[in-house]
C-alpha cells in the first residue's frame, strides 16, 4: 500500500510573525522556513505504517516554490522513500492545492493519503476535506490515533466532547492532530542519504490543473497590544472596577 503525505513550507513556529509595513500580508524576507507541525506528524505516521509493514511506500508531496525542496528533503530524512513537487510561484489556496494532490492521488494511486489537519501560517482546516470531496474517498479527521487493518482504517477522532471512533474503508483522507504522535529526530546519516532519494518534479500544467485563486486577502494586521494590569488594594476596589470601568458585573 502506497501512503502519500502531503506537506507544507511555513515560516518556522519558533518565529515571531512580522506583518509587511502596507498591511498586504506576512514577513517571510530572511526567516527561517520548516515543515509544518501538524505535516511533520503525518509523516512521522506514515513513516510507522512502513516500519509495521503495513505500508510498502511513503511518498512526500509538496506544492509551491522551489525551496519547498528542502522540505521534501527533511520529509525523506524522517523516512519518506521519494518525493514529488509540484513548482509554482503561483498563490496556492486550499482549493488549488488539493486539486492539484487529485491529479497525484489518481497518478500514484495510494491506498492512504495522510495530511496534517491545517497549516500553522494560514490555519484554514481546508485541504484534506477538500481533497476526500474531489476523490469521493471517505475521510477521518482530526486523528489522534490510526490502525490499519482489513483494508480499513480505524481512526480515533479528537472532537469537543471528547475522542471518536470510526472506521473507513480504504482508499481514504486522514488528517492529523497534535496528539497522534511525536516525530523523530532527524539524524545527520539520514539527511545525508535524503540527498540520494527519488524527487520528481511537476508543473501545475503537467497535471492538467489550472491555478485560479478564489479567495483575496484585504489586509492583514497584528493584534492589538493587551493594556498593562494593575493592582487592587482590597476586594472592594476589584468589584467597583469591574462594575463601573469594565462593566462586567
Amino acid at each position: 500500500m502506497k501512503v502519500l503525505v502531503p506537506v507544507k513550507r511555513v515560516v518556522d513556529f519558533n518565529v515571531k510573525v512580522r506583518v509587511k509595513s502596507d498591511n498586504t500580508g506576512v514577513d517571510i524576507a530572511n526567516v527561517k522556513m520548516s515543515m509544518n507541525p501538524f505535516d511533520e506528524i503525518a509523516i512521522e505516521e506514515a513513516v510507522r505504517l512502513k516500519e509495521k509493514g503495513i505500508a510498502t511506500e511513503v511518498i512526500a508531496v509538496s506544492c509551491g516554490v522551489a525551496q519547498c525542496q528542502e522540505t521534501l528533503r527533511t520529509a525523506m530524512a524522517i523516512g519518506a522513500d521519494r518525493a514529488i513537487l509540484v513548482e509554482t510561484t503561483e498563490e496556492l489556496q486550499p482549493l488549488s492545492v488539493a486539486k492539484l494532490l487529485k491529479a497525484l492521488v489518481d497518478k500514484e494511486q495510494p491506498g492512504l493519503v495522510i495530511l496534517g489537519k491545517q497549516a500553522i501560517d494560514d490555519d484554514c482546516n481546508q485541504t484534506g476535506q477538500m481533497l476526500a470531496a474531489l476523490c469521493d474517498y471517505p475521510q477521518a479527521t482530526f486523528a489522534s490515533k490510526v490502525e490499519i487493518a482489513d483494508g480499513k482504517a480505524k481512526v480515533t477522532r479528537e472532537v469537543d466532547g471528547g475522542l471518536e471512533t470510526v472506521s473507513i474503508t480504504l482508499p481514504a483522507i486522514v488528517t492529523t492532530d497534535l496528539r497522534l504522535n511525536e516525530p523523530r529526530y532527524v539524524t545527520l546519516p539520514n539527511i545525508m542519504k535524503a540527498k540520494k532519494k527519488q524527487l520528481d518534479v511537476f508543473k501545475p500544467a503537467d497535471l492538467g490543473v489550472e491555478i485560479k485563486p478564489h479567495l483575496k486577502t484585504l489586509k492583514v494586521m497584528e493584534p492589538p497590544k493587551r493594556s498593562a494590569g494593575i493592582k487592587v488594594p482590597d476586594v472592594a476596589t476589584l468589584v467597583a472596577k469591574l462594575k463601573n470601568e469594565a462593566k462586567v458585573i
